[in-house]
């Protein structure tokens, strides 16, 4: 996944522009304008590290050298140093906490996927882990893109992505036949259909009716058993990609991939991550 390089830029300066305001009045009045730095930027605990790419990207639009020693995806141990930035003390200072912010997210969201995808490989399972549309606004494409490094599938990135047909479209389409009717209609051969189904009554009648993905939303482990065993009892299975979604966490995240759907999808791998612990430490300093 790429965003046009004018895009990142734009987007990263927003970013800085949120947190320097009229300007960084600490380090203006501490560090002198002709200071030279070289920092360490730190990851502190086991991490999938992610973000290197659009922390190069900032460093470089502010004019400080940043040296990777790491790259994206790469597993990293306590203390590792993932790069090495130099450049005036003032500018380094200025961008420390937006660029260790993205990195922390980042780093964060990819080590969540990679341990679920890695707990379900382990299982013996191929069970693709993807995340949903449950990102902060602004940060769509740096929480995907994590889900990516982190080996997850990123689901729709947007709207326009695929049709996926939810339980208030077909409240006011007055049903799954009327809803997938009206997709019909319009929808490019290329584009996939997805169904949100809470029954099973209502999953079987989107695959007879030629959904191409029908997500089973917030069943119990029972219900999403259920409904997978009649999928198979009514020759269902091969017809459709099958997404189970809602409710499911870490724990129950085996339990749900022994019943063999094609994806699980977990909101919490982008509306609640736990960040990495990353700083950035100045390691010389000099006037020149």
């Amino acid at each position: 996944m790429r965003m046009l390089e004018a895009n990142l830029k734009e987007q990263l300066m927003n970013f800085l522009s949120e947190d320097v305001g009229f300007g960084d009045i600490t380090t203006d009045a501490v560090v002198p304008a002709r200071s030279k730095v070289r920092a360490h930027i730190i990851v502190k605990q086991p991490a999938v590290v992610a973000g290197i790419s659009e922390a190069k990207t900032f460093f470089d639009m502010i004019g400080v050298n940043f040296t990777a020693m790491a790259k994206d995806g790469d597993e990293v141990a306590p203390e590792t140093v993932i790069a090495e930035v130099e450049g005036e003390g003032r500018a380094v200072l200025m961008a420390e906490r937006t660029v260790l912010n993205i990195l922390m997210r980042m780093s964060g969201i990819a080590t969540a996927t990679r341990r679920l995808v890695r707990k379900v490989g382990d299982a013996g399972l191929s069970v693709r882990i993807a995340a949903t549309r449950k990102t902060a606004p602004g940060l769509r494409y740096f929480d995907k893109k994590a889900v990516l490094i982190g080996g997850g599938d990123p689901h729709r990135f947007r709207l326009d992505d695929a049709y996926l047909i939810k339980d208030n479209h077909l409240k006011i389409a007055g049903g799954i036949k009327g809803a997938l009717e009206k997709v019909r209609s319009v929808a490019s051969f290329n584009k996939k259909v997805e169904v949100e189904a809470k029954t099973m009554d209502q999953a079987i009648e989107a695959a007879e009716l030629g959904a191409d993905i029908v997500m089973l939303d917030n069943m119990t482990l029972k219900e999403a058993s259920e409904t997978m065993k009649a999928f198979s009892d009514l020759n269902l299975r091969d017809r459709v990609l099958i997404e189970i979604s809602g409710g499911v966490t870490e724990g129950k995240l085996l339990d749900y991939a022994k019943l063999k759907p094609d994806v699980i999808s977990l909101g919490s791998l982008t509306h609640s991550v736990r960040a990495i612990d990353v700083s950035l430490d100045v390691v010389e300093a000099r006037i020149e």
